[in-house]
């Protein structure tokens, strides 16, 4: 199947800023409240593609003028399944009760491993 064809060709126009992207697709703006996020991919010999990420609970009408994929944000589920697997209990408490921001208060060290995860979550 031929998708790199004039018709499914179509210029699109992503302007970000901070947090924020406007997107335009043919010259007409994509409404923001609509999308959740976006990528773009290239693959040499191919033509670039655009996915768009529908938000939540939003009705949306795409006329076709790009070639796009709106596709569902992926279950976080699995991959937190294997991190979270992967994680050595023994190191998680002595890496937690170590930390200086470790309170006394109640859930306090529950907190401060959520924290610890979500640091060797994002490789920090």
């Amino acid at each position: 199947m031929d998708h790199d064809n004039d018709e499914n060709l179509h210029r699109v126009q992503i302007t970000a800023r901070g947090g924020k992207a406007a997107i335009e697709i043919d010259g007409q703006r994509v409404d923001p409240g609509a999308l959740s996020g976006y990528t773009v991919s290239h693959r040499e010999g191919e033509s670039p593609q655009v996915v768009l990420y529908s938000g939540d609970c939003v009705e949306t009408v795409f006329e076709g003028l790009a070639r796009l994929a709106v596709a569902d944000m992926p279950d976080p589920g699995p991959a937190a399944a294997v991190f979270l697997g992967a994680i050595d209990a023994e190191e998680l408490e002595r890496t937690t009760l170590a930390r200086p921001d470790l309170g006394t208060g109640p859930h306090s060290l529950t907190q401060a491993m959520l924290t610890q995860l979500g640091e060797w979550a994002r490789g920090v």
